[in-house]
């Protein structure tokens, strides 16, 4: 079977890529196309994650383990897409370069027959040039995590105090 995605940047104007990949074929697979197909040299570090249909981040899978070894790190060249696309869950997002942020919103569009004759992965339709510079991302905490900490005195330093604290005598 072959899975056919369209792959969106994250920004105002309409910038987008439809490709089609045989389903078995591993996120690293996927990542190379990705990156061919919007003309990045494949250098930068990116990461897949599964999301729902509110785009909300979820597991990270990984084109490197960066970890010091204790928390295992689910990698692109040991995942299938099969393994984390499906047609009741089928979006990803996927980032490249963490300094620039690149962000793309990947959604499985379509599954279909495998085709003689054809070379896959396909870049089947290209619309829109990449800007020079990444989108800017704006984040926002949720309205009930806009927690003010100061509002509430008990347990935190005075700041007005602060200059006739003795630092040895408060040393832990």
């Amino acid at each position: 079977m072959i899975y056919r995605f369209r792959i969106i940047l994250d920004t105002e104007e309409d910038v987008f890529r439809d490709i089609e990949i045989e389903k078995t074929a591993t996120l690293e697979e996927f990542h190379n196309v990705i990156t061919q197909s919007f003309s990045f040299d494949g250098t930068e570090m990116a990461s897949f994650y599964t999301s729902d249909e509110q785009w909300s981040q979820g597991e990270e899978i990984s084109l490197f383990d960066m970890s010091d070894g204790n928390n295992p790190v689910r990698l692109m060249a040991e995942t299938r897409l099969e393994d984390v696309v499906y047609e009741s869950s089928p979006r990803l997002l996927y980032i490249y370069d963490f300094l620039s942020m690149w962000t793309f919103m990947v959604e499985l569009a379509e599954v279909a027959e495998f085709e003689n004759g054809r070379e896959y992965p396909n870049v089947m339709f290209v619309h829109g040039q990449l800007p020079d510079q990444a989108p800017d991302k704006e984040f926002k905490a949720d309205p009930e995590d806009d927690y003010d900490a100061y509002d509430d005195d008990e347990g935190f330093v005075d700041l007005d105090d602060y200059d006739e604290m003795d630092f040895n005598e408060n040393w832990n």
